[in-house]
């Protein structure tokens, strides 16, 4: 593995910096081979001075492109030195253009306050520079040459390497964007998701409060009662039974639901024009319950459709529970609302099952969550639960929760 990264393929231990510090390296030894051909091929201002001597700034310069990255400081340390020496033998053009690396390189990779610096005092050096070369041969297109050279020498790459940092610069802080709007969304999105698996928990509570309830109540009137006859009994039993079967298999529906993770389920939808269904098992459990349609049955929003079939089931378990053994259920339809109301009578033993004291606040969600109204309390010698809900406009956040199988019984 150590012979393979000497070869140029990285070793599992090799890390970035060694690779970059090793690219600098090579990046060095091609610009002193092109260097030295460039002095070989006299590309440079003849002094008194012998030629080879030119070679000892093309070295110094090359180790600056050696630590670049590593030292930037360094580097234009090295390059300042390399430019005097030069500029004294020579000056030669490859150690000319290797020192606008240093130049750029510092800036690029230095402290953010040292482009500025380098920005003015560069500017400065090619028009001072200029105009001592014009000023003392006395000719203003020496001037504007002299500037112009000093600029490319030594402005050019100091502004690139300022622009090219700028751009790094809001590369990064895009990315950083990109990354806390990706945050934020995976946040909603969590958010979303456990705000409709607590209501999917509400419905599981619900579905289940209802069927133990009705369970509790026909078993309780079997326990009561010792002159029921064997028919009597037997359908009692196949009441509870069938209770107990759709409670078990609404409760499996709705945990599988909630199990599920970034997976769309299915769901049975409910509706207020079952609601003669609720009535039915309601009287199968014990209550006798007076059901009325007021108004002409239509096709309503999901959303109301769910929480109506709802708001009905618990109040009428909450007559099953507390209540006296009738019920009046009316469901009226009306242009822009549907309006239902439950009243049952107040029983005179008030020692039956023990609530959660979730059913009326669980309507009450209900019915908001479609911008509706649930209003509940004593209605003359009666307990009146009373729902009013929009049947046209709904607002946006109104979602259809429908994540429960149809047919829960009360």
């Amino acid at each position: 593995m150590k012979r393979a990264s000497w070869i140029g393929h990285p070793g599992p231990l090799e890390t970035l910096v060694e690779r970059v510090r090793r690219n600098d390296v090579l990046c060095a030894v091609a610009s002193f081979a092109v260097g030295l051909s460039l002095i070989l091929a006299n590309a440079y201002i003849p002094r008194v001075t012998p030629s080879y001597l030119l070679i000892g700034p093309l070295l110094i310069t090359c180790l600056g492109v050696a630590v670049r990255r590593s030292r930037p400081i360094l580097c234009l340390a090295l390059g300042v030195v390399a430019f005097i020496g030069d500029f004294v033998l020579g000056p030669s053009l490859g150690t000319i253009l290797i020192v606008t690396d240093n130049l750029y390189a510092a800036v690029r990779y230095g402290p953010r306050p040292l482009g500025r610096w380098m920005l003015t005092i560069t500017s400065v050096i090619a028009v001072v520079g200029g105009a001592v070369a014009g000023f003392m041969l006395r000719d203003f297109a020496v001037f504007a040459v002299s500037l112009v050279q000093a600029g490319l020498v030594g402005v050019t790459p100091v502004l690139t390497a300022l622009f090219m940092r700028q751009l790094e610069d809001q590369a990064v802080a895009e990315r950083a964007r990109a990354e806390q709007v990706a945050r934020l969304a995976e946040l909603d999105r969590k958010a979303a998701v456990q705000a409709e698996r607590a209501r999917m928990a509400r419905e599981l509570h619900d579905m289940i409060a209802n069927h133990f309830s009705a369970i509790a109540i026909q078993s309780t009137a079997v326990l009561s009662r010792k002159d029921l006859d064997a028919a009597t009994v037997r359908r009692v039993l196949e009441s509870v039974r069938e209770n107990s079967v759709q409670g078990m298999a609404e409760m499996r529906s709705m945990i599988g639901l909630l199990r599920q993770d970034g997976e769309e389920a299915e769901a049975v939808r409910l509706r207020l024009s079952e609601a003669e269904g609720l009535a039915q098992r309601a009287r199968e459990a014990g209550l006798e319950v007076r059901f009325r349609v007021d108004g002409e049955v239509r096709e309503l929003p999901a959303p109301v459709d769910l929480a109506g079939y709802r708001i009905l089931q618990e109040a009428l378990t909450n007559a099953l529970k507390h209540g006296g053994r009738e019920a009046d259920m009316v469901v009226g339809y009306r242009p822009d609302e549907v309006v239902l109301t439950v009243d049952n009578p107040v029983a005179e033993d008030r020692s039956g099952l023990p609530g959660a004291g979730a059913g009326i606040v669980g309507m009450r969600e209900r019915a908001a969550l479609v911008d509706g109204l649930v209003e509940s309390g004593p209605y003359g010698a009666s307990w009146r639960v009373r729902a009013v809900l929009p049947s046209s406009v709904l607002p946006d956040a109104a979602l259809p929760g429908a994540a429960s199988p149809a047919g829960a019984p009360s």
